[in-house]
């Protein structure tokens, strides 16, 4: 046995470059909240595994802070080995730059365009038919967090749908509890207003207005309905003043609040906190209205490094990224789903179950970052961080959202 470990060794050893058991690569991400850093473990303790070392470069306060400082470290000449982007157009004009590195030879290597599903998730890496990311996960925000001993206390039944949760908001409230979590960050606001959209206007208001830019339907009755719902879920979130969304699921852990809409991220720290879902909390996809999901989330971007065994440790992490075992392991405590259908996912819990279910049913769609500008984006998030921060109407926010669309065309 002791002869047939060290013909391993030295079988793996001779087939890889002499440097492959030495190379230290940063990589750099916003994941910090305990959920996220356990899923960010599971990759980091994966690379280590093969020889070579994961520097982490983890940058607090989510995309909208770390975005900024890993493009002007890009493009600044002082680049990481690795960086985090949202599937979409975030890392385009880097690309477009020449300073990515292009991975279609990993991609072609691992047979990624017959593994990789859906298939959008690769096409938001190619650019001009060369792929210059490896997807790692897939977050949808549409989903409703609810903490079950709330409703067991106050004596009414868990809510199955947004609805059921806005008319349970008085006896939430009398009881002392907020209704909805939200942390003070635009872009958990925004995210809340899409999910909403799927919910209150339906996939097909929703297709209209961001696939086919029908700006007539965004100026429409349905999205009026959806502003009317957004500031109805601005008086339950009223009394919610913390600031990071992890603080918000928090609360919903410690049965301070009922509620809280957030993307399937937030399971990470239910699991940390010991919670088991299906019986310490409720999740409910698309709000209980529309099971539909979007195929957002996260991709890992390479930029170019002008040294020849970094690249190749590069892609070998890209490589490594998009393994079954890796996707097992990061995505379970992530609490998003893998980006391939062929792992192993029995250990799966009531709630990825769920988003298994509706990813298999083919009820999907992209999400906002791959089909609007990150100009869009941005403004889309200011928009909602004043809505629901100030007595905004409805009407004045839904009036600046469509011109805001409208000017992205």
């Amino acid at each position: 046995m002791k002869n047939w470990k060290l013909m391993s060794a030295l079988l793996v050893s001779s087939a890889l470059p002499s440097s492959a058991f030495a190379v230290d690569l940063e990589v750099t991400h916003w994941w910090t909240s305990g959920g996220e850093a356990a899923a960010v473990a599971e990759l980091a303790k994966a690379f280590d595994a093969t020889g070579d070392k994961w520097v982490d470069g983890a940058i607090a306060g989510g995309g909208d802070v770390a975005r900024p400082v890993m493009i002007s470290r890009i493009t600044g000449g002082d680049p990481m080995a690795m960086t985090q982007f949202n599937h979409g157009q975030q890392a385009l004009e880097l690309v477009e730059a020449g300073l990515m590195l292009d991975l279609t030879d990993v991609a072609e290597a691992e047979g990624w365009k017959d593994k990789i599903f859906p298939p959008s998730l690769l096409d938001s890496c190619t650019v001009d038919g060369k792929i210059y990311c490896a997807p790692v996960n897939i977050h949808s925000p549409e989903w409703l967090w609810l903490s079950n001993k709330v409703y067991e206390d106050i004596g009414i039944p868990v809510p199955q749908n947004w609805n059921e949760f806005v008319a349970s908001a008085p006896q939430v409230e009398a009881a002392g509890k907020i209704p909805l979590a939200l942390g003070n960050q635009p872009w958990q606001s925004n995210l809340a207003f899409g999910a909403l959209t799927v919910a209150v206007a339906g996939l097909d208001v929703w297709k209209k207005v961001n696939i086919d830019k029908d700006m007539a339907v965004a100026a429409g009755p349905e999205m009026v309905a959806v502003f009317t719902a957004a500031a109805d879920a601005r008086k339950l979130a009223a009394k919610s003043t913390v600031q990071d969304w992890n603080q918000a699921t928090n609360l919903v852990i410690t049965d301070e609040a009922a509620g809280q809409i957030m993307g399937d991220w937030a399971q990470g720290e239910f699991q940390v906190a010991g919670e088991v879902a299906g019986k310490d909390y409720t999740c409910l996809p698309g709000l209980g209205l529309n099971a539909y999901l979007s195929t957002g989330g996260d991709a890992f971007y390479f930029p170019k490094l002008d040294d020849p065994e970094k690249e190749a440790a590069q892609k070998r992490l890209a490589a490594l990224m998009v393994s079954p075992a890796v996707q097992v392991a990061f995505n379970l405590k992530k609490g998003s789903l893998p980006i391939r259908g062929d792992v192993d996912l029995a250990a799966a819990n009531d709630c990825m179950k769920k988003g298994l279910e509706i990813l298999a049913s083919g009820n999907i769609m992209p999400s906002g970052d791959q089909l609007w500008s990150p100009d869009v984006q941005t403004q889309l998030g200011d928009l909602q961080g004043e809505f629901w921060k100030t007595d905004m109407s409805a009407e004045d926010a839904h009036k600046k959202y469509v011109e805001i669309l409208t000017s992205g065309l």
